[in-house]
């Protein structure tokens, strides 16, 4: 239990995360993958090595800081980063290996400023948080374990098509070697897949939204992550591109994740960015399932029309039902505007935007900007976050 002597001293810390948090968790990331190489396999090593992982957790750790005398506006947070702990394995006897590590270092960065009662203090705030996260995960897998064809740890799947969507995201549908039951999956759900990286001889596991779900088989979209000035190719989606073959084997966890459609039955926006459309195709055909009556509108943002994966089922729909769907193409057009997301916002309409970080930003703040209520903006950001 935090004392409020505890709480004040963790507090007084946050002016040095907000300057030296990165700093911080770089050297804590470093020193825990060197004591304790095993975690390589569970963290992603291309979000390390470009430094995002760094960024992300230095980013929890300054909001936790800061709202150390109420979480309640972190508990979102914690529901998302225990869905994304439970894809990928993370287990309540990891906790004192990454407390023991972050106290360290703790102590290493700030030096004669890490006085005795400061390192209490931050191991009782540090042991509170890993309590609050055992407790949401445990939740998560033991409800996982004991639905019909439910599962805790990695399942071995057969890749049974591979197919080729756009010139660079191809998917792939996956049954389970086991023959066995499959859950149900909520639309907007991911797995992890994990397979082997050839050159890098790690064992990496990514995650997909099931953008498709039978009695039999997932079927997931992967978009090739090309090298780029700041950050490399990606391990994991090369691999699937390049590697992986109708007929190979790649493990697979059971489905998670709170971004999923919104309850009720009025008009409805998907809007998203690049790869961000898988989620939300997955909605698509729920929400159409569910009402084909209902007044939905589909925005994708991307480079060109030829961007656009699965858009065949997307046009049938269109047809089918009141679904409308358009393409944003920034290679005419440019980045969205100011204008384009006025022309969206209706305060009546419930908005799931799914994309990269800076376009999650700019939609919600120019969605409230003109007038829609924050509690019907839902959205998932793809990339790295986690304590």
């Amino acid at each position: 239990m935090l004392t409020k002597e505890q709480i004040e001293l963790v507090k007084t810390t946050v002016p040095v995360l907000r300057e030296h948090g990165v700093a911080l968790i770089s050297h804590f990331y470093k020193r825990m993958l060197s004591h304790n190489p095993e975690l390589m396999q569970v963290f992603n090593m291309g979000h390390q090595r470009a430094g995002f992982q760094q960024q992300a957790l230095a980013g929890s750790v300054l909001a936790y800081a800061e709202n150390i005398e109420n979480l309640k506006p972190l508990l979102g947070a914690v529901a998302h980063i225990a869905n994304k702990h439970v894809s990928v394995g993370i287990r309540a006897e990891h906790y004192p290996i990454v407390g023991k590590h972050l106290i360290a270092s703790i102590k290493d960065v700030l030096g004669e400023a890490a006085t005795p009662e400061l390192i209490d203090a931050w191991t009782a705030a540090y042991t509170r948080l890993a309590d609050i996260l055992i407790g949401a995960e445990k939740n998560i897998y033991d409800k996982n374990a004991v639905v019909e064809g439910g599962w805790t740890g990695w399942r071995f799947f057969k890749v049974a098509e591979k197919s080729k969507q756009t010139n660079d995201i191809t998917s792939f549908k996956l049954v389970p070697v086991d023959h066995g039951k499959m859950p149900d999956v909520k639309a907007g759900q991911y797995i992890s897949v994990r397979v082997f990286v050839k050159g890098q001889e790690l064992i990496q596991p990514r995650q997909y939204t099931v953008v498709k779900a039978d009695a039999a088989s997932f079927t997931i979209a992967v978009k090739k992550v090309e090298a780029a000035e700041k950050s490399p190719a990606g391990m994991v989606s090369n691999t699937l591109h390049n590697d992986i073959q109708e007929g190979d084997l790649v493990e697979v966890s059971f489905p998670v994740g709170e971004f999923n459609l919104p309850e009720g039955d009025g008009s409805l926006c998907l809007l998203s960015a690049g790869i961000g459309i898988t989620p939300l195709f997955a909605m698509l055909k729920e929400a159409v399932k569910k009402d084909p009556t209902r007044k939905i509108s589909f925005v994708h943002v991307c480079k060109s029309k030829e961007a656009v994966p699965f858009s065949d089922e997307i046009d049938l729909l269109v047809k089918e039902g009141t679904v409308t769907f358009e393409v944003f193409e920034t290679s005419a057009h440019g980045r969205p505007s100011e204008e384009f997301f006025k022309h969206l916002a209706d305060k009546d309409t419930n908005f799931c935007v799914c994309g990269p970080v800076p376009f999650m930003k700019l939609a919600a703040a120019e969605l409230v900007k003109n007038g829609v209520p924050a509690e019907k903006i839902h959205a998932e950001k793809f990339g790295t976050g986690a304590i």
